[in-house]
């Protein structure tokens, strides 16, 4: 069943001016029994001043006398052409204005790293216009220079569901036309919950890249034939022994 217009402000109406049970009031406007009894007891919506359904076209006379004579019966929601298609509101989403400032990087950033997004689906997910995403696109924006690409998801501008969606729908479309993609293409149509699913893959640091091969011991045979000498410290570091005789003889010539 739709909800009506000011929810709260039509129940404090119907309490105020009508003998209708709470449970009535309750299925109406789409809020608890308890809420409704609040509302009658004065501990919720005080200060809130009552929304006539009757003058705003909401609801009939009628309708509320039917429903106060059987207790069983729920209120029915008068139709009002003009509020038909309003949930089918087309355009980009409302952006608040705390925010509005934060939509050029998370264009950036969606234009970088999922290229494949369409306008149109940047549009709906960040809430701005087409012009403005063309602009970033292809660096003529006013501002570029110090434009930095953040994540949309992490500004609040959209939820990661919606992105991921939108990244699916431009994979399968892309899928659906035939065209050839990168890998770093493919890595980037992949949603966050498969990703996060993947194993790591092992990878060599830069600093030691090319190294792979490489051994400390030598190829050559020759090599591997000659005996290898042992060195000891005591070989290393003890003098030869002098003869006491030669002492003696050269003090005796001094």
């Amino acid at each position: 069943m739709a909800k009506p217009l000011m929810a709260k402000a039509t129940a404090v109406w119907l309490v105020d001016n009508t003998t209708l049970r709470f449970k009535q009031i309750a299925d109406f406007v789409e809020m608890h029994e308890l809420e409704i009894q609040g509302i009658a007891d004065g501990d919720v919506a005080a200060g809130v001043k009552g929304f006539d359904p009757v003058t705003n076209n909401q609801l009939t006379q009628e309708e509320i006398d039917k429903a106060e004579a059987d207790p069983m019966y729920r209120l029915k929601l008068k139709f009002n052409p003009a509020s038909v298609g309003e949930e089918k509101r087309r355009g980009p989403r409302y952006t608040p204005l705390s925010k509005r400032q934060d939509r050029p990087a998370s264009i950036l950033w969606l234009v970088k790293f999922h290229p494949e997004l369409s306008d149109g689906q940047v549009s709906k997910l960040v809430g701005t216009t087409k012009p403005t995403i063309q602009a970033i696109r292809e660096r003529t924006h006013w501002n570029i220079s110090n434009i930095q690409p953040i994540d949309p998801v992490a500004l609040g501008l959209c939820k990661q569901s919606e992105l991921d969606a939108a990244v699916q729908k431009a994979a399968a479309k892309k899928a659906a036309d035939g065209s050839v993609m990168t890998d770093d293409e493919r890595r980037k149509l992949v949603s966050t919950e498969q990703s996060l699913g993947m194993d790591s893959e092992p990878k060599i640091p830069t600093a030691i890249e090319g190294l792979e091969t490489f051994t400390l011991s030598g190829s050559n045979s020759d090599d591997e034939d000659k005996p290898v000498r042992v060195v000891d410290a005591e070989s290393l570091f003890n003098l030869p022994d002098h003869d006491d005789d030669d002492d003696d003889e050269d003090d005796a010539h001094r």
